[in-house]
């Protein structure tokens, strides 16, 4: 006979509750535990094609790692270096732009930008800040990045644990659904099944939206020779997650910089606009319908509240798990919400007759 319903609520809300004392406590141990897990879930799909190929699961894993490894090293080589410079190159420059600004607003704009204007003293403030905390900003992410044991966690652990998981996935997959409550399983099994492909149509289509999106920014900013194209693509790659806010915030960058670097020039400044409309257009005409598809059910709005509460709560493994939560509570929700509407809670007694009156 199963457990009475508020028995397994008791249960089942202490283990909750565990299981966030132990991600409050030891975020930063579970670091590349997480990543090497979220890595595993993101390549699953990969290994099961190969193996419908005909490949060993093992032959499969070798060859995807065999493909990490050289995606790691073109990276090492090229694009983070490069970023690196660019960074520093564009945290450096910023008091120039902010001089430059002021020029063309006092040129054209002579009354509104006097020597003692606050719009003035606004500007000339947050070019200076720009540089010193963004100096302080990129010396700190070196340090930390070269730091041994962020190496270790990053470049060692956190890739070991993917290729173990990878490696043995289905058999856990099989596994916990051995440990499943049978009265619950079949009940778990949909909404799992349920909250995998909403992750799958959001973590991995966006995420090769952005991956797609951020090299052709970078590379287009690159053609046109927009300075710092590299890392303003990176950035609004990045963000693509969050609808609009990538174009927004890479468009801003690169039109503020083509405006300081092509004044006059307006060609250039227009293509620079014209690179990011037709990113838009093409993210939302285009990668987002067929790469996320319409049935991911996570409102922006929702997302970013998750990005927030998980990261002020738990740090950056917040921020890696918020997503994930986030999915999982918004199938939780809409489950309980369609049995809510089916329960005499909703219906009343006059929905129950009229139900039965329809039967």
């Amino acid at each position: 006979m199963a457990l009475p319903v508020r028995d397994q609520i008791k249960y089942w809300g202490l283990a909750s509750a565990v299981f966030g004392l132990v991600l409050w406590y030891l975020g930063d141990v579970l670091l590349p535990f997480v990543l090497g897990g979220a890595i595993a879930y993101f390549l699953d799909p990969v290994a099961d094609r190969l193996e419908r190929l005909g490949l060993s699961r093992a032959l499969a894993t070798a060859l995807i790692t065999l493909g990490g490894v050289l995606l790691f090293v073109l990276a090492a080589l090229w694009v983070v270096p490069a970023m690196i410079n660019q960074t520093a190159s564009l945290v450096n420059v910023a008091p120039d732009y902010a001089r430059h600004t002021i020029q063309v607003l006092t040129d054209r704009f002579p009354a509104l930008l006097d020597e003692q204007s606050t719009l003035r003293q606004s500007i000339t403030s947050l070019g200076a800040t720009v540089q010193s905390r963004g100096a302080e900003l990129l010396n700190t992410a070196i340090t930390s990045a070269v730091s041994l044991l962020n190496v270790i966690v990053v470049l060692v652990v956190a890739p070991v644990v993917a290729v173990y998981l990878l490696l043995d996935w289905d058999k856990m997959i099989a596994r916990i659904d051995q440990l499943l409550p049978r009265d619950h399983a079949p009940v778990i099994r949909q909404l799992t099944k349920d909250i995998d492909h909403t992750l799958a149509a959001f973590i991995r289509g966006m995420g090769t939206v952005c991956l797609i999106l951020g090299t052709y920014y970078a590379i287009a900013l690159m053609l046109v020779g927009l300075q710092f194209g590299l890392i303003i693509g990176f950035v609004a790659g990045l963000v693509t997650f969050i609808p609009y806010l990538g174009a927004l915030i890479g468009g801003t960058l690169a039109i503020g910089l083509a405006l300081f670097q092509f004044w006059g020039d307006w060609v250039s400044i227009a293509l620079v606009g014209g690179i990011f409309v037709l990113g838009q257009i093409t993210e939302g005409n285009i990668l987002t319908p067929r790469l996320v598809g319409g049935s991911v059910g996570l409102h922006p709005v929702w997302l970013i509240l998750a990005l927030s509460v998980f990261g002020a709560l738990f740090g950056f493994v917040g921020m890696l798990v918020a997503v994930p939560v986030a999915a999982a509570l918004g199938v939780l929700t809409r489950f309980g919400v369609a049995h809510y509407q089916t329960s005499r809670l909703y219906r009343g007694l006059s929905g129950q007759a009229q139900a039965e009156k329809n039967d």
